[in-house]
């Protein structure tokens, strides 16, 4: 049996591909994203949306603080006994979300008024603790 190719040898100029499907990536309007703001505009605006340009902006790693929090409502429900180190646990600040109902002595790196003051008025203390372990020395 004859291949393909083999039987349009001589016989045909585009091998039955028409004058521009045969050359390259002719038939699919280009390679990648060829064409994208041209013929292929729509399919840009419609799968492609914010494709070009910057988007949003990135700060040095050395002044990123991303703060571990845990509210009131998940100590409540997750600790038991009256004293708790957030520290310990992996937690860098206390919020005030949520009510605390026992009297509680939670020490913590940092933590929001509204979460003080919450954890005072059920009877408990809050320990904010120094987030810098190490010691300076002057020379």
């Amino acid at each position: 049996m004859v291949s393909r190719t083999n039987k349009f040898r001589g016989r045909s100029r585009y091998h039955g591909r028409g004058k521009k499907a045969g050359r390259g990536a002719g038939l699919r309007g280009g390679r990648g994203n060829a064409g994208i703001n041209k013929h292929r505009l729509m399919t840009r605006l419609k799968y492609m949306p914010g494709h070009w340009g910057m988007h949003g902006f990135n700060r040095h790693p050395s002044l990123r603080k991303v703060n571990v929090s845990i509210n009131l409502k998940e100590i409540s429900q997750t600790v038991e006994g009256d004293e708790v180190n957030l520290g310990d646990m992996g937690y860098d600040k206390l919020l005030g979300s949520g009510r605390i109902d026992r009297a509680m002595k939670i020490t913590v790196a940092s933590a929001s008024a509204r979460a003080i003051e919450k954890v005072e008025a059920a009877g408990g203390s809050v320990i904010l603790e120094d987030g810098d372990d190490e010691e300076w020395e002057e020379e």
